[in-house]
């Protein structure tokens, strides 16, 4: 397959006139299908449908240690669920305070907390001339609203192969005490699908921060999400690491379960050392007596053990690896060797990121969108929404059927070929 660089004129002008053709009958179809947000599918929350059934007014809803769930208390959640979440995340149950149903929520508050009453005695930020959070790029939309809300400004940290590119965040982490943080999706990345390398942790536990109160906000969102039984990516756990080399407060960890059970319903828990959960404890008991125990304990009884989680992500992966692997075969077919474009395999995760020639992002969405496709806008995985290549297209496969699924993929490829087609004849 020749590069599209490689082509003369008539070759480019006779491709697109065939991509054009094939391109219309899709737009003339009428079809509406949403690639935009990692949402699991109808068959996925139908693998958690018999957590209705473990509880019901018969059933003794008291824990292990006689708490009657149904009253209130317990502020840092039900043993059952911190042992169960802390298998989930390689985390001691006594590291683990158990939230409500979402994480972003306790990333929010933690940030908010952060503005209003600093970290560990420190000056809150809201009182600072100026607060700023190191972003890996491309990374999670959602992380960058909520800096962006609370007014913190966010410089662009490069992601490698291995992770954000740790040179530069050692140098201004060590540099800079103004930066208070850095969002990282360390395993099966949002959008890419990377997993950081063993040394970017290690290096990440000896950061030596110029601000007291830097943390690193460890969204550990996609930890079991696995898409193959035995070809595994592994993440060295980063509260161990950073209290084995005498940096145990450097860290937030944030879980939930929400692409494990109910994404509305499910537990989600932070894991910090002793320090942090003391000084995060006192923002707690005022805000609340306790979240939903119930919802704790029917996760717990629906699951049992980390083994039980397992095996129901194993029914995850089954629905998902097919949709993965259609993509990444359909775009080796049709656009290896093109020059139009890179991607990565995932191992796991919820979301591919397609790298399209520099300046092509926004048009090959606009032009999904004309005959149907919805994605993800251009920009959305960087601050600000601005992406500046315009070349970041994020992937989310989960939601739409197989089907469903071919059809906006094939729609995808053939806009990237025409708007590539149309950036290499600008230059020829």
């Amino acid at each position: 397959m020749h590069s599209y660089q490689e082509m003369s004129k008539e070759e480019l002008l006779q491709e697109k006139a065939e991509l054009e053709a094939v391109y219309q009958k899709y737009a003339d179809s009428g079809l509406k299908l949403d690639m935009s947000r990692g949402k699991p599918s109808v068959e996925q929350l139908n693998l958690s449908m018999g957590m209705m059934d473990v509880l019901n007014s018969s059933t003794d809803l008291k824990c292990e240690d006689g708490t009657d769930c149904r009253n209130y208390g317990v502020l840092d959640g039900i043993r059952e669920a911190q042992v169960l979440l802390g298998d989930m995340i390689e985390c001691n149950p006594d590291n683990i305070i158990i939230y409500g149903n979402s994480s972003l929520n306790v990333m929010y508050d933690t940030i908010s907390r952060s503005m209003t009453h600093g970290v560990l005695g420190s000056t809150p930020w809201s009182k600072l001339d100026k607060v700023k959070f190191l972003c890996p790029v491309p990374g999670y939309d959602r992380h960058f609203a909520i800096t962006e809300y609370f007014g913190i400004e966010m410089i662009n940290v490069p992601m490698l192969p291995t992770g954000p590119d740790m040179d530069m965040v050692e140098d201004l982490v060590s540099s800079d005490p103004a930066i208070k943080g850095i969002w990282c999706v360390p395993k099966y990345s949002n959008p890419q699908g990377i997993t950081y390398s063993a040394e970017t942790v290690r290096r990440f536990a000896r950061l030596k921060p110029a601000a007291e109160d830097f943390r690193i906000y460890w969204d550990n969102a996609y930890g079991v999400h696995h898409l193959y039984d035995l070809d595994q990516d592994h993440l060295v756990e980063l509260l161990a690491e950073c209290k084995r080399v005498g940096n145990p407060d450097l860290v937030y960890k944030f879980c939930s379960t929400s692409k494990i059970s109910f994404p509305g319903s499910g537990v989600a828990a932070i894991a910090a050392s002793k320090n942090n959960l003391i000084d995060i404890k006192k923002q707690l008991q005022i805000q609340t007596i306790g979240h939903d125990k119930v919802n704790q304990l029917r996760h717990v009884r629906f699951f049992k053990d980390i083994y039980g989680m397992t095996e129901h992500m194993k029914k995850h992966a089954d629905i998902l690896r097919p949709k993965f692997e259609m993509i990444i075969d359909t775009l080796e077919r049709e656009l290896a060797g093109r020059d139009a474009g890179s991607w990565i395999a995932p191992k796991g995760g919820y979301f591919m990121a397609f790298e399209a020639k520099e300046g092509c992002a926004k048009a090959i969405i606009a032009k999904a969108k004309e005959a149907g496709v919805t994605m993800t806008p251009a920009g959305a995985p960087y601050p600000y929404g601005k992406d500046p290549r315009d070349s970041t297209i994020r992937i989310a496969p989960s939601y739409p059927s197989l089907e469903e699924l071919r059809t906006a993929t094939d729609i995808f490829v053939a806009c990237v070929k025409l708007v590539t087609i149309d950036k290499v004849l600008e230059g020829k």
